[in-house]
Formats: C-alpha cells, structure tokens, sequence
C-alpha cells in the first residue's frame, strides 16, 4: 500500500520528505517507532545527542575482576574503583535526565561483595524502571534469591556453549553445571525472560546454534546469537565471525518456519520464534548490520569514565575525578551533555595499523617540528609550522580558531595567599587600613577575568557568561584559600580567565595587607587549574 512520509530527520540513513512512496508495513512501524523516539526527544535533554538520539539505558560496570579470568588484565587499584555511594550518586543524576534502565556489568559483578547493597540503592531511585544484570552465572545459585530480594528485574547469563567439556577448554575451569543450574533457578524464581548471551565463532561453537534454539522450546528463555566483535586484547579476526545471515540460515534449514518478531525502536537484538516453542531467539548484528541509528546506551566503566560509544577509545571523560574534586551536579550535568553531543553517527571498529618505522619517523618529525627545527638538503631551515602562536614568518599570531565549534567551556583554578595570625586576626576584625580584603579581592578578581586578553598576549577575548570568585579564610591555618569558575560559550577554554582571576585576587590580598606586617609573613602559593571541561582535546582533573 502506499503512504504519506512527512519525516525530516535522517531515517536509517535517509533523509525522507513529503512523498509518496510504497512501504512495507515493517518498515511503516519503523517509522512510527522513530516518529515517537522523536516526540519523546526536548532539544535541551542533555541525554539526547546532535542525532537526535535520546539515551535511556545505562550500562554501569561495577568491577574490571572476574572469576574466569586471572591473567592478561591491568587491574585499577581498589581506591580507583567507583564506591558504591558514588555509583548511586552518578545513577541518580542520570535517571533525573531521563535513563529508566540500568544494567551492572564487570568484569564479573557478582564478585562484588556489596552488589546487593548497589542493587538496593538503585531500587531507591525514582523513575527508574528497571534493574538487570549480566553475568556468567558461576555464583548465581547462591546469590539470586538475595538479589532478587534487593529489587533486581532482569537477568542476562553468559553462556557460549552448552558442552560442559568444551566449557572447560574454553574457560579453563570447571563450573558449566553451575551455570545451567543458575539459568534453572531464575526461571523457578520468576524471571521471564531469563536471556542468555551466546557469542558465535566459527569453528569454536557455531556447531552448538541449532542446541541453543532447543533450550528455547519448554523453556522462557530468550537465546541471543551476538556476532563476534573486535575488543582491544581479544586477537580478533574476521575469519572467525558469523554474521546473522549465516546463523539464520542455520536455523531455517531445520526450523524453516522461523518467524520474526517485532520490536522496539531501541531493541538491540533482532527477535524470531519458532513456532510452538516456550521461548525465543535473537540476533546482536553488530558487525554485519549494525543498530547506531537507534542507539540508546551509554556506559560507566568501573573506574567511572562515561564512554558514549562500546567501541569509543580516546575521549571518555572521568565522572569520578570530577565527583571526588566536589564540583557540583550542575557541572556533572555538563560534562556529560558535552560528551554525548560528541557521540559519533556509527562506531568504527577498523583500525589503521602504523608500522613501527614509520611511527618512528613521525614521532621524529613533530619533535623537530616542536622544537621549530627541520632538515632539508642537509640544510636546518628554521620554521614554525607546528607553533600555534607563531606564524610562518617568526612573527607573534593568534592562533585561529573560526573553524572550532562553540561549546560551552568552564574552568576552575584554585588558589593560596599564606598569612600570619595576625593578618588574620584583622581580615576577621575588618582592620586592614585599605578596607574589607576579602569583598576587594573578590572583585578584582572578576575583573581580571573579564579583562584576560588585555592582560596575557594572544589570548581570545571571550564574552564570559558566568565569573564568580570566591574567597575563605581559614583561621585555623592563617590562610586565604581562593577559587575562581569561569563560564563561556565559545570557541576556546577559559582557562586563562579562570588562573588571571585567581592571580589577580592573591596579589589584590598581597598589596592591601603588606602594610600590616613583614612581607615574610605573606606568601602567594599553589595557584593551579583544578578543571576543565568542553574543549576538543577533552576534559581535565586535577587528581
């Protein structure tokens, strides 16, 4: 039949207008699935990125150790790892965006002591609709009825054979009875449908696909075939993945009746169902036919980065060095609506291999090219190519920054004026002959920030949207700790604005007090960055 499209927005690539065009009635409820992603989606959720995806599913890793794992991986020391009251903490600033699901993962979580405890604080969250996790199952019999207890929705198990010798070979310990014992008990507790994650590889266990579908026929269970995936460590080769097609082809030359199911515009798997059978099955095509058009999830690695993409490298950002250096939700809030606005269109998961020779001699050139140096003909030409403040020339230049996109950039700098006892007895009096230091120092400050690019050459002057410098004195210590947070929408960092406001403040504190006492007695000190955040090169910490 034929139907009216009035989408604007990009539709499985396409960019569809007020047409008439034939489709199919899959398609067509395709369409209206996105038609609503759409409606759901405000301009200003900082969970929906520059492709109008809308995010509601977190992922948060919960540990990097596993139980069938005790070699090969560089574990973070335990004081890197997220604690439990940060996890609940960064959990609810995203539900309060918008996130209803939130799966634990590892490593292995079940090896964390306080699951339950993590399990029992996420239930406490409102708005949330569910709670799931993903393990091996090694540990689940024991641990299943206390985690159900503690408000846990769903359960994916880890399983990629189903030969208990071969599950041996693959993990190099025993425990495959375990782990079908665990799939039984989840379905005696209730939990429908109990998912079990199958990877498939050629030659390794794509035998076992046809096995897998019969655990499906007397049983709620939803098999997921996951396509073989490139990881960092994993020694991937394409000869060993199965795409889709193949396993389904599988599975049609015994069940050709084989039916799909629908489902959801968020949906990662594609579902199908063999008629008469309790259960169901699935496939995860991310490699042969991958679902980033409606990508919906957002991770937590257990040292709290946020990682917009599965296959993201450089560019996370550390949710945990910002909670741990006390900036506030708002600056959180921030953070992660600029890095999911940095979401790519699709993961790339081909890397360009660079020979060791080579990387050498490229190494070698932007060393010269830093130090202004480059051979030629035997010849050192003196040249400033890789100098942002230097033009061709030798000369003094601004570096251009028209090409940038304008984000929203905030700094904060800290620093200390050292006093003795009794400068700090007169600040608190209000005794200093000059006039109220803090109140005086605190507006230059302001000031200072506002007049950056008059102050240090080839600095962009930046129309600041927020300058605040606060000053306390700690009597304890006699000493004068300053903060400055700068603010701007633009094309460049407002570091510098956030470092002069503090500098400008200890020196306005240094002249009005060094009447009072011996300048011995007054020490400027530890002016440092503390964070910035909206930059291309990404956001920084002060640990």
């Amino acid at each position: 039949m034929f139907r009216k499209i009035n989408i604007t927005k990009s539709f499985f690539g396409v960019v569809y207008s007020s047409t008439e065009s034939f489709v199919s009635p899959y398609v067509s409820r395709r369409i209206q699935q996105f038609r609503d992603h759409l409606n759901n989606t405000h301009d200003n959720d900082i969970l929906t990125d520059s492709f109008g995806r809308r995010h509601t599913y977190l992922r948060i890793s919960i540990t990097e150790r596993c139980n069938l794992r005790s070699e090969g991986i560089k574990l973070t020391k335990n004081d890197g790892i997220l604690r439990t009251d940060e996890i609940i903490k960064i959990a609810d600033l995203f539900v309060n965006e918008g996130i209803n699901k939130i799966r634990l993962t590892g490593g292995e979580p079940t090896v964390r002591k306080d699951i339950v405890d993590i399990i029992a604080g996420l239930k406490q969250l409102s708005n949330l609709k569910q709670v799931a996790i993903t393990t091996n199952g090694l540990t689940l019999t024991r641990q299943l009825p206390f985690l159900q207890k503690a408000g846990l929705d769903a359960i994916n198990i880890s399983l990629d054979t189903l030969q208990e010798n071969r599950f041996e070979q693959f993990t190099r310990r025993k425990g495959w009875s375990k782990v079908m014992a665990a799939i039984d008990l989840a379905i005696q507790l209730g939990y429908n449908p109990v998912k079990v994650n199958c990877v498939i590889m050629k030659g390794f266990n794509d035998d076992e696909i046809i096995d897998f579908v019969n655990l499906t026929k007397n049983r709620p269970i939803d098999i997921r075939f996951i396509e073989y995936m490139p990881f960092q460590g994993n020694k991937w080769n394409q000869n060993k993945m199965v795409s889709f097609e193949t396993m389904k082809k599988f599975i049609r030359d015994i069940y050709p009746n084989l039916q799909r199911l629908p489902n959801k515009y968020n949906d990662t798997s594609k579902a199908y169902h063999v008629p008469g059978f309790t259960g169901q099955i699935g496939f995860i095509t991310s490699m042969s036919d991958h679902f980033c058009n409606s990508c919906n999830r957002l991770r937590i690695t257990a040292d709290g980065n946020l990682k917009v993409c599965l296959f993201e490298g450089k560019g996370e950002i550390s949710l945990r060095d910002a909670l741990r250096s006390g900036v506030s939700n708002d600056i959180l809030k921030e953070m992660i609506g600029q890095a999911v606005q940095r979401k790519k269109k699709q993961h790339a998961v081909k890397k360009k291999h660079i020979h060791l020779k080579s990387y050498k001699d490229i190494t070698r050139r932007y060393i010269m090219d830093y130090m202004g140096l480059r051979f030629k003909n035997d010849i050192n030409i003196r040249v400033f190519s890789s100098l942002s403040h230097v033009d061709q020339s030798g000369k003094a230049s601004m570096v251009d920054v028209d090409s940038k996109n304008e984000t929203k950039r905030i700094a904060i700098a800290k620093g200390i004026v050292q006093v003795n006892s009794n400068i700090s007895k007169l600040i608190v009096e209000n005794n200093i002959k000059k006039g109220d230091v803090l109140s005086v120092a605190q507006l230059a400050g302001i000031i200072a920030a506002k007049r950056t690019s008059d102050l240090i050459p080839l600095c962009h002057p930046l129309p600041l949207s927020y300058a605040n410098v606060s000053l306390h004195l700690n009597e304890k210590l006699h000493r004068i700790e300053i903060t400055a947070e700068i603010r701007c929408t633009g094309k460049t960092g407002v570091e510098m604005e956030a470092l002069t406001a503090v500098s400008i403040a200890a020196l306005t504190i240094y002249d009005m007090c060094k009447y009072a006492t011996s300048p011995q007695y007054i020490k400027i000190t530890d002016i440092e960055l503390i964070s910035k955040t909206g930059g291309t090169k990404g956001d920084f910490f002060r640990k």
